[in-house]
């Protein structure tokens, strides 16, 4: 599918431009009203799910949504600040027609955007997506006026979605004994983590709880773990969790103020599956550290490689018939669990894994060294193309022939940002780095 609008996670941007402008916004709830109504079976009317993270912008984007939807016909449930994971447990549960979150994830608060859940609670097929793309290229023609949509508050909510996460960990289990600090972030989970948390029996500490709108992951979170590993310590806490703004990314710290990445966060849980039985495999991505792979094929597990973006590993563990993978970046997927990727769900079952084994994470991650991995985010002009550059494919091809065996290179464009993204991967952090400026250089030359 050639995207216009769409990238790997939504449509996203800064707010003001485009595509993050009231009045496409506007337009795009439009669309998609129009193409859900079209897929609605029967006569019933479609009803869709808003939620959204704490960007002072969200109150905008919010409103804009909702016009374009009542335009086209389709009744809106308003959740308010709420985790995008809750968005897909909510349009599931409640049996709607789709759900909309309005967030950027783990950006600042400049930016914005807009991600789509079908009815099952999964990310839209790429169909769906070409479909409103389609529809944006029309005008808007409001249905009659006796059709058009009407919203109301869902006010219980943040209620359901706690109850679904302390459902996912396990009965004869709890938290009772560990000093936990999580940080939320400044973002949609903040009045939701703690409290899953204590009410499973934990003596939390909250810190990236006070959300103004234009905090949202400055300096905290799981894009900053710095300021959870200095909270775990100071509070002298057995571990720690942060969360990303729109709570789908999940890092832990232990309580050393050591910290443990989606990579090694999925390794765990592995460990912990095989436990119980066999596992047939684990998707990664093709950042996912080498030492990962490795060690996966050392215990008899299948393991593929799908591209960057939590969607496209939910696809490879559809298509395969599997239920762990996950991102370094800490998007981890338990299809047992969830739909979609949740790093609060994440977080208790990595709980529920030390809780059972005993063992600390430095213990469970003994035997997981990462290899040293670089990577440089290039900003570059919209439409780049580093494939077309033949600097940077001659520079790209003499750090191959260096690495050999003993590591590996990636340069792929950001599906969200203006980036051209080069990762490295080598025996030692100094060749990493050394090796994936000299990519850099090429690409920002």
């Amino acid at each position: 599918m050639s995207r216009k609008y769409f990238g790997t996670d939504g449509v996203r941007g800064t707010v003001g431009t485009m595509p993050i402008t009231p009045d496409f916004i506007m337009k795009l709830g439009y669309a998609a009203g129009r193409v859900l109504a079209q897929s609605q079976p029967g006569t019933a009317r479609p009803e869709v799910l808003i939620g959204k993270d704490t960007r002072i912008s969200g109150y905008m984007l919010e409103a804009a949504l909702e016009a374009g939807f009542a335009a086209a016909g389709v009744d809106v449930l308003l959740a308010g600040p709420i985790p995008t994971p809750a968005v897909a447990y909510l349009t599931r549960a409640l049996r709607l027609t789709a759900g909309v979150v309005i967030s950027a994830s783990h950006n600042a608060f400049q930016d914005n955007g807009i991600k789509f859940f079908s009815a099952g609670g999964n990310k839209l097929p790429d169909a769906v997506e070409a479909s409103i793309e389609r529809e944006l290229d029309k005008p808007i023609e409001c249905v009659a006026p006796e059709r058009l949509g009407k919203a109301r508050r869902l006010d219980d909510a943040r209620g359901r979605y706690i109850e679904f996460c302390k459902s996912t960990f396990p009965n004869d289990s709890d938290l009772r004994g560990l000093r936990i600090v999580v940080d939320c972030a400044h973002g949609a989970a903040y009045h939701i983590a703690p409290h899953v948390l204590h009410e499973l029996g934990g003596e939390v500490i909250a810190i990236g709880d006070k959300p103004n709108g234009l905090n949202i992951n400055d300096g905290v979170g799981a894009t900053a773990p710095a300021a959870l590993s200095a909270a775990v310590l100071e509070h002298r806490a057995d571990l720690g969790i942060a969360l990303d703004g729109d709570a789908d990314r999940l890092i832990m710290v232990d309580g050393t103020g050591q910290t443990y990445n989606g990579d090694q966060l999925l390794y765990v849980m592995v460990k912990h599956r095989m436990s119980q039985g066999p596992l047939a495999g684990v998707v990664g991505t093709l950042m996912t550290n080498m030492a990962l792979e490795v060690a996966l094929k050392r215990m008899g597990v299948g393991f593929g490689r799908a591209k960057v973006g939590d969607r496209y590993v939910l696809e490879m563990l559809l298509e395969r018939g599997w239920q762990l993978g996950g991102e370094g970046s800490g998007h981890l997927l338990f299809l047992d669990k969830h739909t979609t990727g949740d790093g609060m769900v994440s977080a208790l079952q990595v709980l529920a894994a030390l809780k059972s084994s005993g063992k600390t994470l430095a213990e469970c991650c003994a035997d997981l060294p990462l290899y040293p991995q670089v990577l440089i985010n290039v900003k570059v002009k919209p439409g780049y193309d580093w494939q077309k550059q033949a600097a940077v494919l001659a520079e790209k091809e003499l750090v191959d022939a260096e690495l050999g065996d003993s590591g590996r290179v990636l340069i792929r464009p950001s599906g969200t940002e203006p980036l051209v993204r080069v990762m490295v991967e080598a025996a030692s952090a100094g060749t990493a780095n050394t090796m994936a400026r000299r990519i850099a250089d090429k690409i920002s030359g």
